[in-house]
């Protein structure tokens, strides 16, 4: 393993070492051959060698150093990008789609393609008033000296993305830091290489090599990655790999933000219509084949009585949205064979333990990992469809007596990553948000405030660490620099022994 600046302790070594074991871990069988998908020069798309990594981060920090971007490189960088971006859209539906056997081309455009569109819009609409140097006051103790606080670039930023929206993950960040005046080196997800081909031929049509830089391969890549010595790292992935990430970056003390996952609740009251319910936890959980980080994990349903009304509801929406799933060009596949068995893994298990597996469609296909939509009734804290976060389209439901009861569960497990209350009694809902903790929140529908730029985006605890999109974003990968400007004179010229001289102004200053 090749040592780094700053990070060539043993605790440092440590870390990486552990990075690799738990990225390995927790990775699922990547395709057969690595090298079949095209890089943009028609070649096959090779893993960086890990001996690469540091040389590049130093050019990036270099080149940084010897000319920091202005307001106007940063705004003309987040208008190529998003000129490009435009332009290779239909490529870049096609090109998630063979990584993923088969995905939804409107879930693409929607999720990889509108989102970073209305995201790099924000960040240039509002980026001249964010980089504005903003004053504040002295009070009258400092009189006539004056503050402001400046958001300055912090140098480079290392962004970690994931396989689930990998265009989306990748270049949201991207966006964000360059907005902030940084440079860019990224690794994207080993289980998506034509994307990853595609995200390199994309950015190297924008930026030089010396601001934005991608990286390729696996654990091992990944893991050392993670421990160099970066100025900001971007996450994005489970809550175990997102430990063994800060863990290899300790050594270095690396800012972090992590964007992890978790079981994000969906809590349905009594007084919420059933169909209406159905309508959008289907949206959320079945989007990319459930294979989203803040799609509604499982349900709590406040009364029992409406549990068969609310499973025929899901049903009937599987069957008017994708009617034949084997015919549904709509409905997405699950992105490896690994990833399938872990799913499967999850009913076997519910099965075996005595709990109602119900399927809501055929067929059920392995060959084409076509995973058909599945509910799990009233399962126990013992189930693993219970233990782990899902990622995929099993939605358990579990009836609890009284919204006091669904609280108490919430609250017993894990914060989670985002929450759904269904209600609409505001002061059931008010109940619901005064009383627990999550990353974020939609009220009476799912997922879509990730999409609200002035929303900052994060979790708390295993769900994540800080946040971004939008100023929250800016803000993240930027320094908060207080700067304090002292005039020709002042009344700090007087502070200074002997204090005899000056007693009465000190007594009048601390008064």
């Amino acid at each position: 393993m090749t040592t780094f600046p700053h990070a060539t302790t043993t605790a440092a070594n440590a870390a990486i070492t552990a990075a690799n074991a738990a990225i390995s871990a927790a990775s699922t069988t990547a395709p057969t051959d690595p090298a079949s998908p095209a890089s943009a020069a028609g070649g096959p798309l090779r893993d960086t060698p890990v001996s690469d990594l540091a040389p590049t981060l130093d050019r990036l920090r270099q080149a940084w150093q010897a000319r920091k971007p202005d307001y106007d490189q940063r705004r003309d960088d987040l208008h190529r990008l998003r000129d490009a971006l435009k332009r290779r859209l239909p490529e870049m539906a096609d090109t998630v789609a063979a990584d993923f056997g088969h995905r939804s081309r409107h879930e693409s455009l929607i999720a990889d393609g509108m989102t970073v569109l209305n995201e790099i819009d924000h960040l240039a609409s509002h980026l001249r008033r964010w980089m504005k140097p903003r004053r504040v006051g002295v009070g009258w103790r400092f009189w006539p000296a004056r503050a402001e606080v400046r958001q300055a670039p912090v140098g480079v930023v290392g962004v970690i993305s994931p396989w689930n929206y990998p265009v989306n993950l990748a270049l949201i960040p991207l966006a964000t830091a360059i907005a902030a005046g940084n440079h860019v080196y990224l690794k994207p997800s080993e289980h998506t290489p034509r994307t990853t081909a595609f995200l390199r031929s994309l950015l190297a049509e924008v930026f030089p090599l010396e601001r934005v830089a991608v990286a390729a391969g696996g654990a091992e890549v990944a893991g050392a990655f993670a421990a160099l010595p970066f100025d900001h790292l971007v996450f994005t992935g489970s809550t175990a790999v997102g430990r063994k990430v800060m863990a290899a970056a300790a050594p270095n003390l690396t800012p972090l933000t992590l964007e992890l996952g978790g079981k994000s609740p969906a809590i349905v009251c009594d007084d919420y219509p059933v169909e209406q319910a159905a309508a959008r936890l289907a949206t959320g959980k079945w989007f990319n084949g459930g294979q989203t980080c803040i799609a509604p994990d499982y349900v709590l349903l406040v009364g029992r009585s409406r549990r068969d009304a609310l499973v025929q509801a899901l049903r009937a929406q599987v069957a008017a949205r994708y009617g034949d799933l084997s015919d549904a060009g709509d409905y997405t596949r699950i992105i490896n064979d690994g990833q399938f068995a872990r799913l499967d893994g999850y009913l076997d298990d519910a099965r075996q333990r005595g709990h109602e597996v119900v399927p809501l469609a055929a067929p059920h296909d392995r060959t084409q990992r076509l995973f058909a939509p599945a509910l799990v009734l009233e399962p126990g804290d013992e189930a693993k469809v219970m233990q782990d976060e899902i990622f995929g389209p099993i939605l358990p439901i579990r009836t609890v007596a009284s919204l006091d009861e669904a609280i108490a569960y919430i609250n017993a497990h894990d914060r989670p990553l985002a929450l759904y209350p269904f209600s609409h009694d505001r002061k059931r809902v008010e109940r619901i948000l005064h009383s627990t903790l999550a990353g974020g929140v939609t009220v009476n529908d799912t997922v879509l405030h990730f999409g609200i730029n002035a929303l900052p985006f994060g979790g708390i605890g295993p769900s994540g660490m800080g946040a971004y999109h939008g100023r929250a974003g800016f803000d993240a990968m930027s320094k908060a620099l207080p700067v304090l400007w002292q005039p020709r004179r002042a009344g700090s010229d007087l502070l200074k022994p002997p204090y005899s001289r000056v007693a009465k102004f000190i007594d009048f200053i601390i008064r």
